[in-house]
């Protein structure tokens, strides 16, 4: 599971023919569907491959999937509260400034200083975008918003993210 990457969770069937309806998580819908083929849903611990026939952009976040081997709204429905993954190395190719949320899980966060601040143990999605949560010693987490105007540099390379602090941020 470590080199897949969550897009989705069954939410519904769609008619009945077998179809799903997906809470996405990519923002490249087009992307899975020109040219990802095999898909991982992993329902009560359980993780089943399954070979993607069709998939639409419904509405914004919401997909529309096909799968071989899911024929009718009953086995469909039996899919409901499944997650979605992709292997890393099918998803959309990443521009240089580009991440996945996954790869800032673990960082040490450091301010412009060099001053340690603690490790990003998880990462909110939020409408505005990703925030930080970063553990600290002693204290309760941080959370620090994915922008320019906190973050100096993000280096994944190194395992490392840059805050630059103001007050009342940490």
């Amino acid at each position: 599971m470590d080199d897949l990457l969550l897009i989705g969770f069954v939410t519904a069937p769609f008619g009945v023919h077998g179809e799903l309806k997906v809470k996405g998580f990519t923002d490249r819908p087009d992307y899975v569907a020109r040219y990802v083929r095999t898909l991982y849903l992993q329902l009560e611990g359980q993780t089943q491959t399954y070979q993607l026939k069709r998939l639409q952009e419904h509405k914004p976040g919401i997909l529309i999937m096909t799968l071989d081997a899911i024929n009718d709204r009953d086995a469909a429905d039996a899919l409901r509260g499944a997650a979605i993954y992709i292997r890393e190395e099918d998803a959309a190719p990443l521009a240089a400034d580009e991440y996945f949320i996954h790869q800032l899980i673990g960082l040490q966060a450091i301010t412009t200083d060099g001053e340690a601040i603690g490790t990003v143990r998880d990462v909110l999605t939020t409408g505005a975008g990703e925030v930080l949560i970063i553990a600290r010693d002693g204290q309760a987490d941080a959370l620090v918003p994915m922008v320019r105007d906190f973050i100096a540099q993000l280096d994944l390379a190194a395992g490392q993210v840059t805050i630059k602090p103001i007050e009342g941020l940490l």
